[in-house]
């Protein structure tokens, strides 16, 4: 499989088509800025081979996210040690999946990350967003579906959009 693509690409006829233009907006926005293209390609891999860790096991993986990938090690986010426990059962078949998409994996490490805890974390200062990022950071939120995996994106989308709505 190539992991060249973008994870911003759609597929005629697939059902990323419906959030193409909310994806396209914030893509274009992250490219345009100079210090955000610069991490574009390293969240577009870590993204995929979050998708590629959700297909693989999708029952335990929705509340799970892959937090760094280097050197062929990858390490995982669980929200608490129950999920961790039982992802770790399923990590040599995790491993042999992500083998036979194409990624090098050598060590998978699961680390506990409770939410709350990075929830309580304030930014230093206000990011003043112009309009059309505004537009497609808004347009991403009301395209997101309502899965558990989605719920701490979409909130932090809504928030950022209070924000910037209460400072302008």
């Amino acid at each position: 499989m190539n992991r060249s693509s973008s994870f911003f690409s759609v597929h005629p006829g697939s059902r990323a088509n419906q959030k193409a233009n909310a994806t396209r907006g914030v893509a274009d926005f992250l490219r345009t800025n100079g210090k955000m293209a610069a991490l574009l390609p390293a969240v577009e891999r870590l993204a995929e081979l979050q998708r590629d860790c959700c297909a693989l096991i999708p029952a335990l993986f929705d509340a799970c996210s892959v937090t760094h990938f280097e050197a062929a090690k990858l390490v995982l986010a669980t929200p608490n040690a129950a999920i961790a426990a039982k992802l770790k059962q399923q990590l040599p078949k995790l491993q042999d999946g992500l083998l036979k998409r194409g990624w090098q994996v050598d060590a998978i490490r699961l680390k506990v990350q409770t939410r709350n805890v990075v929830d309580n974390i304030k930014p230093p200062k206000q990011l003043v967003l112009p309009a059309q990022a505004l537009s497609a950071l808004a347009a991403l939120k009301d395209t997101l579906e309502d899965e558990p995996r989605n719920a701490a994106l979409k909130s932090a989308l809504e928030a950022m959009l209070k924000r910037h709505h209460r400072s302008t």
